[in-house]
């Protein structure tokens, strides 16, 4: 009696674990064959030849050198988007071909930022770009989503930079804010004494508007062209207030 009933545990504890190892056998096969896919995919592209992958339990895991850090990003959506990988760690590390110093980095990038989206009123933003340990953190403010991510494609497509920081704020939609930029815009670039700031093509002084409050940002060649500036602007009907950021360009070379 006593044997029954122990192979009768026996049988049925046998019969509990049968369906779990099973499940895990069926786990283990998804994970190889996720992999052997997601491997695939990052070989069509010779940018990922350094990257590793291994995949558990559904979670990729990515890892190697690239040597720009838009690759890095890239080669984290391209594995997302294989089927059954249900998370991505992206250990990467980005490995520039040329060792570029913060300093040079951070002046490089502001010079390409100064001028992005020219034609598309890149005098309605302002940003700023602070580089350490290869780490670059973009912030200010910008006019729409396009303005941002065309910023943070250029950071993450120049050589040198190993991370991103992304701190810039969107303006939210408004058509009075669009109407109260332009109307500034006009103010300011139309005096005869400030027109020649209009030729430059990265527009030096910039105008935040944030739900009629204004900011003006940039440098000025004298005190006179920053007080004319502030004048205009606030001569300008619907502004709730405007702020003084700008700077003469003599005070900042002190």
């Amino acid at each position: 009696m006593k044997k029954n009933i122990i192979w009768s545990l026996i049988f049925i504890m046998g019969a509990l674990t049968l369906p779990f190892a099973r499940a895990e056998a069926t786990v283990g096969r998804s994970d190889t064959a996720t992999e052997r896919t997601a491997r695939k995919q990052l070989s069509k592209k010779d940018q990922f030849r350094n990257v590793k992958i291994q995949v558990a339990d559904g979670v990729a895991q990515i890892s190697g050198t690239v040597d720009l850090l838009v690759h890095k990003l890239d080669a984290e959506k391209q594995v997302k988007r294989v089927e059954h990988v249900q998370a991505v760690s992206n250990q990467i590390e980005v490995v520039p071909q040329t060792p570029v110093s913060d300093a040079a980095l951070t002046e490089k990038l502001a010079k390409k930022l100064r001028y992005d989206r020219v034609g598309y009123g890149i005098m309605f933003n302002n940003l700023a770009v602070d580089v350490r340990a290869g780490a670059a953190t973009v912030s200010g403010h910008v006019r729409d989503y396009a303005d941002r991510n065309s910023a943070l494609a250029i950071v993450e497509t120049t050589p040198g930079v190993k991370g991103l920081f992304d701190e810039i704020e969107v303006a939210p939609p408004s058509g009075f804010d669009d109407e109260l930029r332009l109307r500034m815009a006009s103010a300011i670039y139309g005096h005869s004494a400030l027109t020649r700031y209009a030729l430059d093509p990265q527009k030096p002084i910039r105008i935040v508007v944030d739900r009629g409050q204004v900011e003006l940002h940039g440098v000025v060649d004298t005190q006179l062209d920053k007080q004319i500036a502030l004048a205009q602007a606030r001569s300008v009907p619907g502004a709730f207030a405007v702020e003084d950021r700008l700077f003469v360009a003599a005070d900042q070379a002190k």
